[in-house]
């Protein structure tokens, strides 16, 4: 990727699918050139945390909302430390921002950290290909020296494909580090860092949890050797296929019978570990307003999505695996993917969405109070 200065809203700029299609606009944020996978966010408010949330490193997101940036940036709504998009695309956005907890634009945040952008595009015609298509490589160029088409495609059909990516490494944390309980600690929780969010240790920290957080390369021997009571997997970017050290990890917790819990990655590691395949979806699920059921209640939820991949485990029969009888928990509405498993015999369970959703919806919060119960339970 190359950047230069800001885009003003002014310099044209083009972005270029690797089936050909192009579409033309404006600069928005950094001015240059820049590649991933195209993907769309159905979400209408909470940029900021899909920004920051690693899970999107090496993707182009679409704004399926029309208006975008009203809000700003400020300094508390990061989900990490910086802006994981590899672009941003948006059909119109805001000229001024207006929020009282606003510091700087989002033009301007996109800039500062060298995100480039395209403005004023038909981002339900981009969409509407994108579905019909899927996800596929993407680029953005912008600036006066333009290259022609058919250099800008060749660059596109270039890039890395996310299929067999693997990434967390690129965005986990290289030191541990510790989160520490609100109020009384009650548990202390190992969490496997593949590209976790902000939000998720401080929502096991509400809950009386403290939270050890170790890289994605620790092994099961750095998993105990923080006395954990259990032991949890974050979201992260990238193809779950390639995730062989983690699901060894895991299987290593599994065979403890240690409470394990995990999260979109996660989920997709539970499954490789309980011996299930992964899947590219065709166009994925990403933003706030995806409706999943909990097989276990019958309960409907509204919940937030950012995933790629999928879990390939039956719906309508209990599995066998080395650790036990596994069932699939929680499933889309939409589409009837896997959005959950939970083994019977021993203590885990995980779901492919977030229920840390800063943004919202919080429907699916009560799940952190499942992964407490089932300390509780051991403990006892």
């Amino acid at each position: 990727m190359t950047t230069s200065t800001r885009g003003a809203d002014r310099t044209p700029a083009v972005l270029v699918l690797e089936d050909g299609r192009i579409f033309r606009g404006r600069a928005y944020g950094a001015v240059g050139a820049t590649f991933g996978e195209a993907v769309f966010s159905t979400g209408m408010t909470g940029y900021q945390e899909t920004l920051t949330d690693p899970s999107y490193h090496r993707q182009v997101v679409v704004m399926t909302a029309p208006h975008v940036g009203n809000t700003g940036i400020n300094d508390e709504d990061m989900e990490s430390k910086k802006i994981w998009v590899s672009g941003y695309v948006v059909r119109d956005p805001a000229r001024v921002p207006s929020n009282w907890r606003s510091t700087r634009s989002l033009d301007e945040e996109l800039a500062a950290q060298g995100v480039v952008g395209i403005s004023g595009i038909d981002t339900r015609a981009l969409t509407r290909h994108l579905r019909e298509r899927g996800a596929m490589r993407v680029g953005i160029f912008s600036g006066n020296a333009l290259p022609d088409e058919g250099t800008m495609l060749a660059e596109v059909r270039q890039a890395p494909e996310m299929s067999g990516a693997d990434l967390s490494a690129e965005v986990a944390t290289t030191e541990a580090y510790v989160v520490p309980a609100i109020g009384e600690k009650k548990f202390t929780v190992a969490a496997i860092d593949l590209g976790i969010k902000g939000m998720t240790p401080h929502r096991m920290a509400e809950r009386g949890i403290e939270v050890h957080v170790l890289p994605a390369t620790a092994t099961v021997d750095d998993v105990y050797a923080a006395g954990p009571d259990g032991v949890f997997f974050s979201n992260g970017p990238g193809d779950p296929a390639t995730a062989d050290h983690p699901v060894s990890v895991m299987q290593g917790v599994l065979e403890r019978g240690t409470p394990l819990f995990g999260i979109c990655f996660g989920n997709q590691i539970l499954g490789r570990a309980l011996g299930f395949g992964t899947f590219k979806l065709k166009y994925g699920h990403r933003g706030i307003n995806q409706p999943v059921q909990d097989r276990t209640t019958g309960k409907v939820e509204v919940t937030a999505h950012n995933h790629g991949f999928a879990v390939d485990a039956p719906l309508d029969k209990v599995s066998h695996t080395p650790y036990g009888r596994a069932e699939v928990s929680h499933v889309c509405l939409n589409d009837n993917v896997v959005e959950g498993l939970q083994l019977l015999d021993k203590p885990a369970f995980s779901v492919q969405y977030h229920p840390e959703a800063a943004a919202g919806p919080h429907d699916a919060a009560y799940l952190f109070d499942r992964f407490v119960s089932l300390m509780e339970g051991q403990r006892a």
